[in-house]
This record gives structure tokens, sequence and C-alpha cells, in this order.
């Protein structure tokens, strides 16, 4: 399972560079996961060049039962806490009229705990994507509600992949509300003045020459998950910086 986290880890990378191209000024949030793992499963059904394709854009060309570990890796994240709740789904909303083959649908079901449910795009697009985003809300415990908007898919649509990631935890050291305050935010062009947490502690630090910048690891409870924060140096310009 070691070589899919590197290969999730440079993909991130990679797909994070991509977006900021066009604009590095603006903020990005995604989950690579969620993509990778939507991604992977259509790999399955993927042959010759296409394949070769996205394993080469996954960053899969190290060999290996991906899938599996895939199965692994899902399985484990899904393992959630008393003191935390971190959960992802996948699913395949396929049109009814196609027929998928029975061996790619129980190999979704099997390795990325996806089922593909059959919905009739070509008649009732509107009641499908309603549907789809009625799935997500579920999911997501109500924090997306609207995953596809209005003209997302239509009587075309064939396959729809949906991954919906959700976390929920608490800080091992919480913070108290009544120490935030407003501090200098930095961005290329300006400084701004932002509401910002505040506390003292003792917290495992580092530091990355090649991208210059801080890391920092704050745990939640349990220590079993951590949020690791980059700092760059004051110095540092993003628009050039090399991860």
């Amino acid at each position: 399972m070691d070589d899919l986290c590197e290969a999730n880890g440079t993909f991130a990378i990679n797909l994070l560079k991509l977006l900021g191209e066009k604009d590095n000024l603006r903020n990005v949030f995604f989950s690579p996961l969620s993509l990778s793992s939507a991604l992977t499963m259509v790999l399955m059904g993927a042959k010759g060049n296409t394949a070769a394709q996205m394993s080469q854009a996954l960053c899969l060309n190290k060999g290996g039962d991906i899938h599996q570990g895939f199965q692994s890796l899902l399985m484990e994240l899904n393992k959630s806490g008393p003191q935390y709740l971190l959960r992802t789904a996948n699913r395949l909303f396929g049109e009814k009229t196609c027929d998928f083959l029975p061996a790619f649908k129980e190999s979704c079901q099997k390795f990325y705990q996806a089922d593909l449910e059959e919905l009739n795009f070509s008649k009732d697009t509107e009641e499908c994507r309603k549907h789809v985003n009625d799935w997500v809300t579920e999911k997501t415990e109500g924090k997306i509600s609207e995953i596809l908007g209005a003209g997302a898919i239509g009587p075309l649509t064939k396959l729809v992949l949906v991954n919906a990631t959700y976390f929920k935890g608490k800080w091992n050291e919480q913070f108290d509300r009544k120490h935030t305050r407003g501090m200098t935010f930095k961005t290329n062009k300006e400084k701004k003045t932002v509401q910002m947490m505040f506390k003292q502690a003792k917290l495992k630090m580092g530091y990355v020459e090649e991208v210059h910048a801080q890391v920092l690891e704050l745990p939640y409870v349990e220590g079993v998950l951590s949020m690791l924060i980059l700092l760059p140096d004051d110095n540092t310009d993003l628009a050039v910086n090399e991860f």
C-alpha cells in the first residue's frame, strides 16, 4: 500500500500545480483521494492506450495490485474511532439502458465499496440530478447539498461517478475561543487582518529546505489523525516554488 500512497501523493501535487496554473492568487480546495479513487474505478473498465494514459496521469506506474491497494486503503480510512468520524463513500450512477458488465459492477463493489445504481438519465434528467445530490447530502451530513448543478448532466449522460468524504474531529488540545484575535495574513500582493485562532503548546514542527517552508502537525484527539500545515517563508514566491 506504500506505493499506492506515494502515487496518490504525487498525483495530488501534480493536480495542485495544474489547478493553480491559470490563477495562482485564488484559493484551491480539493480532495485528491476522492478523484483518484473515482478515476481508478474507471480504470478497471479501460484497456489499451486509454488505460495506459490513465495510469500515467494517476501516477500508477509501479505495478502491483492497484485495486487491492485501494480496497485496503479505503477500509483503513473508514475505521472511525469514538473521538472522530472519517468516512469516504463511492457510488456509480449509470444509464439504465446501458449494459454494464457484471464483472465491472462486482469489482467496483468489492474493491471500492461502490454500488452501481441504474437511473434513467435519458428520460428524467432533472430527477436523476436530484437523486444524486440527495445521496451526497446524506453521506456528507448535509454539508454538501448540490454537487451537481443545473445542466451538469443531460439526456446523453451514461455514467456518473461520485465520491463523498466527511470528517469531524476534535483537536487533541482545544483552542480557546476567547484567544482568537485579529492578525496579519499575507497574500502575494497585500496584507489583510483576519481572525486567527491562537494557543501556546508543544507541537511537532519541522522545516523543508526544498520548498522553504515550516511544517506544523496539529493532532486530533488520540493522535490517530493530524492536520499538517505548511507555512512558506516570508520571502518565498509561491508562483515559482517547486514541490
